[in-house]
């Protein structure tokens, strides 16, 4: 019975998932609502997870375990994987997925030798066989005031609020692979979703690869990452919105002709409001981005949504566009100085900036020192623990 409810919740959570604009559907809520069943079965060979935790749950590396279905983690409890062990999904699409709800925790700290690894169970895998990892928090989002929350797209459950150094946890050393299932077509995964995720989680050496919509994506909140690799996301790399406040340290790139942009920036979701009137600011620093050419790939970054941001030492090859900037919103943060590039390096770049913001400005009232910027020393730090 409490495997026809998950699956029943399960079902409900994928008819009512909104539509596609990489954001997520607010419904405003007070309270936090978890489900108290507990999942997980085993047969003679794989330990099978799935279903509403309500206990800590602590993986044992001797021991071979695979993702049938969503493993939620309630408020209150930890998940905790030990380095080296790699965690198959079923690869059934956008109900195989793990998440961590406002209250719980992820432990997941591997090394740079024996990274932890999330993959698709398939014998051929491929981009969206399986959904991804979903960190939700209780830090701020710009899509609601006080101590309402938002839904998240995929699992419906609740994130945001007014904690900013709420901790969710630590990831190290993760990667993430074939990610990006969707719900209904029209709402997908990424590989990794923080939803309003605080500064007291710890994020560092975390890779996206081959995943079907976006690699990582900042839904508000506070969280700071570094280390960050992007391989071959088929939606956009890295997305921000609702208001994302973070550090991003360390940013390595990739994307094919056929992929989307390697940065979309919103400062807020624009399928709702900016309910706060706070737009999303991060800080960018140490960012290499690599297309394949001026004449195949179109936009490295795309700022739109009135989204800030100081941005610094970026690296960029390959695309018709450096940085596209939408909104007179978006405009209006180059002339107020709070969305700036200091330092970057153009390579095999059509147009360096392209401003369809209403607002004028030049390309020095929005960049400096260009030549200049070396990016990230992926070479140095992605070695051992990522894949291309």
């Amino acid at each position: 019975m409490k495997k026809q409810l998950i699956l029943g919740l399960a079902l409900v959570s994928m008819l009512f998932s909104c539509s596609t604009d990489d954001t997520s559907e607010i419904i405003i809520n007070d309270n936090s609502v978890t489900n108290n069943n507990s999942g997980g079965t085993t047969d003679p060979d794989t330990i099978f997870l799935s279903g509403t935790y309500t206990e800590d749950l602590t993986l044992d590396a001797n021991n071979t375990y695979k993702l049938n279905g969503s493993l939620i983690m309630a408020s209150g409890t930890t998940l905790t994987i030990p380095a080296c062990m790699t965690i198959e999904a079923l690869s059934s699409g956008a109900d195989v997925y793990v998440a961590i709800s406002q209250g719980a925790q992820i432990i997941a700290n591997g090394t740079q030798d024996c990274p932890i690894v999330f993959t698709s169970d398939a014998a051929s895998p491929e981009a969206g066989d399986w959904g991804g990892i979903i960190l939700l928090g209780k830090a701020p989002i710009n899509s609601v005031t006080g101590t309402n929350t938002a839904t998240s797209e995929i699992a419906s459950l609740p994130y945001g609020g007014n904690t900013a150094d709420d901790n969710s946890g630590s990831l190290n050393y993760v990667r993430v692979e074939y990610s990006g299932g969707a719900a209904d077509g029209q709402s997908e995964n990424n590989g990794f979703s923080f939803y309003g995720v605080g500064s007291g989680t710890v994020v560092n050496y975390i890779q996206a690869y081959a995943g079907k919509d976006d690699g990582i994506e900042f839904f508000g909140g506070t969280v700071n990452a570094s280390y960050i690799s992007v391989i071959h996301a088929e939606d956009d790399s890295v997305d921000w919105t609702e208001g994302y406040s973070g550090t991003l340290n360390n940013v390595y790139i990739s994307n094919r002709a056929s992929d989307d942009k390697a940065i979309e920036a919103d400062g807020y979701n624009t399928d709702f409001s900016n309910a706060t009137g706070i737009f999303s600011k991060p800080t960018v620093n140490n960012v290499t981005i690599v297309g394949e050419g001026s004449a195949n790939s179109s936009e490295a970054i795309r700022l739109r949504a009135g989204t800030q941001g100081l941005f610094s030492n970026v690296h960029i090859t390959g695309y018709a566009e450096g940085f596209d900037l939408d909104d007179t919103d978006t405009g209006n943060g180059v002339v107020s100085d709070d969305l700036q590039v200091t330092g970057v390096t153009f390579v095999d770049v059509t147009t360096k900036v392209k401003n369809d913001t209403s607002v004028i400005f030049t390309d020095a009232d929005f960049f400096s020192s260009e030549g200049t910027a070396t990016g990230t020393d992926y070479a140095t730090w992605g070695t051992g623990w990522t894949t291309n």
